[in-house]
């Protein structure tokens, strides 16, 4: 049987077992390494990204040879194979999992060796959902199931995309699977997705400032925010959307230059941060809300 005919068979099989309604399916990992680890089935795994020696070196103790990403960020792919494991890179994003995607998502939930551990960014929205998606592809989980599984792991309910993506769940054809090709180590992504990395990443940094009180205050971080969002603002996927993409986009950018503004401050004002903090949360959120947890 060639691998094309095995997951075939493993979807056919899967498709045929009725799930078990409402199960909570995953257990903790005690995993210090590993954000939000979870081990969802007998080889998959969910969490969130794998970063620095301790983290890798925690997959590999665990079991795991694949690791699939589905966040936007570039996979550490160095880090990976010094420990012994292969990346798959398979980004989704908050709206929702392509068609396409689930039958990337089937072929390499029936890789024949190992573990699999599934990762977005805090592994708490995107993962989750493909690995609700690969079980209700080739572990036989109810819709329900599948659902149930997004509540434990902290799916919030704003991303209606991927709980939709579960709840009308549709096994992958034969001729999809076929033309899965080679699933990329490293996947192209566009230039809007880069940018939404960084920005997690300047709010990732300033979220650490603001737990610290903002004592070790990374000035830096909210002048990278504020230019992050401007070069943005310039992109070819900008001057598409519409005008009210592109005030939210200018209100984001107005927050996060008050939010820079009040970090150079001397001495800064812990007060004035939070609030400028929540500010540029607010705009960020609002925008998302609109433009990237729903399909437009």
């Amino acid at each position: 049987m060639n691998h094309l005919s095995r997951i075939l068979a493993i979807v056919l099989v899967s498709a045929a077992v009725p799930g078990q309604a409402g199960e909570t399916p995953a257990t903790p990992l005690t995993a210090p390494a590993l954000e939000h680890a979870y081990r969802v089935t007998d080889r998959l795994l969910s969490g969130g990204q794998p970063v620095g020696d301790a983290a890798f070196a925690e997959l590999a103790r665990l079991g795991v040879k694949t690791i699939v990403s589905v966040d936007g960020a570039k996979p550490d792919v160095a880090a990976a194979r010094k420990h012994g494991l292969r990346y798959i890179h398979l980004p989704i994003g908050y709206d929702g999992v392509p068609a396409e995607r689930v039958a990337e998502f089937a072929r390499a939930a029936a890789l024949p060796d190992g573990q699999i551990y599934v990762h977005c960014h805090h592994g708490k929205h995107r993962g989750p959902a493909a690995v609700a998606v690969m079980c209700e592809a080739t572990a036989g989980w109810s819709p329900a199931r599948a659902e149930a599984w997004l509540r434990q792991a902290g799916t919030a309910d704003e991303y209606a995309g991927l709980y939709r993506s579960v709840r009308e769940f549709q096994p992958p054809s034969a001729a999809a699977l076929a033309r899965v090709g080679e699933l990329p180590e490293v996947a192209k992504t566009p230039p809007v997705v880069d940018a939404m990395v960084a920005l997690d990443e300047c709010f990732d940094l300033l979220k650490a400032a603001q737990k610290s009180g903002w004592k070790a205050t990374p000035a830096n971080a909210a002048t990278l925010l504020l230019e992050q969002l401007r070069e943005l603002a310039r992109t070819d996927d900008t001057t598409r959307r519409s005008a009210d993409y592109r005030t939210h986009l200018a209100d984001s950018e107005r927050a996060a230059e008050a939010l820079a503004r009040h970090l150079r401050a001397a001495p800064p004002d812990p007060a004035a941060l939070d609030a400028a903090f929540r500010a540029a949360g607010q705009s960020c959120a609002a925008c998302h809300k609109t433009f990237r947890n729903e399909k437009r």
